[in-house]
């Protein structure tokens, strides 16, 4: 379907530019949202006609948000997963639950803002883009851990996939004691030699 964009919008093209888009994509989100017109005369004659009334909406939009990703540029939101010992998510997280989130701290972003090329899987530090406007992209940080407690700990540079995360084991210090007790008797060279007494023994009985 060829429309006509009432905005700048990115990899397509900028206010009232002609373009090709899917049926689809022009049905469900250009023309209900009001980025495009249907290309034909009339409709151009109308875009025409109200350019600077268009043009000034656009420069409102930009403004306002700007105002938003000032707030949110490089700020980190946590999301509370079940995980696994390995860090791997007992499900995912979506760009609808990164909406959700942000709603909870009061920004109404709009799942086709978030760009999240796929779901995030592992717990960690992730970097989520968000597209406020077609000028408009900043970055946020995703901190997705199985608790708060963690999130603030793997904040501050610590790994949640650590036997020292889970269980509170230092991986690196620990010693072989740790396994073994010093204390017990191993005497293996003594049971290896008895071994061959006992079965000298064994073989005397069976000939009596």
């Amino acid at each position: 379907m060829d429309v006509i964009l009432l905005e700048r919008i990115a990899k397509l093209g900028q206010m009232g530019e002609t373009v090709k888009v899917r049926d689809g994509y022009a049905r469900n989100y250009l023309l209900p949202t009001g980025r495009a017109l249907r290309a034909n005369a009339a409709n151009k004659a109308r875009f025409e006609a109200e350019r600077a009334v268009l043009e000034a909406r656009n420069l409102e939009r930009k403004n306002e948000a700007q105002k938003v990703a000032d707030v949110l540029e490089g700020k980190s939101f946590i999301a509370v997963r079940a995980a696994g010992e390995t860090g791997q998510l007992y499900g995912s997280v979506a760009a609808r639950d990164v909406v959700e989130i942000l709603a909870e701290e009061g920004f109404n972003v709009g799942r086709n803002q978030v760009e999240l090329h796929a779901p995030i899987k592992t717990v960690g530090l992730h970097n989520v883009e968000l597209h406020l406007h077609a000028e408009v992209e900043i970055t946020i940080e995703l901190n997705v851990a199985r608790t708060k407690e963690e999130a603030e700990r793997q904040a501050k540079g610590e790994d949640l996939t650590s036997a020292d995360a889970i269980y509170g084991v230092d991986e690196d210090a620990l010693r072989p004691e740790d396994f073994f007790n010093p204390d017990a008797d191993y005497d293996l060279d003594e049971e290896a030699e008895e071994a061959p007494e006992a079965s000298e023994e064994a073989g005397e009985d069976e000939d009596k």
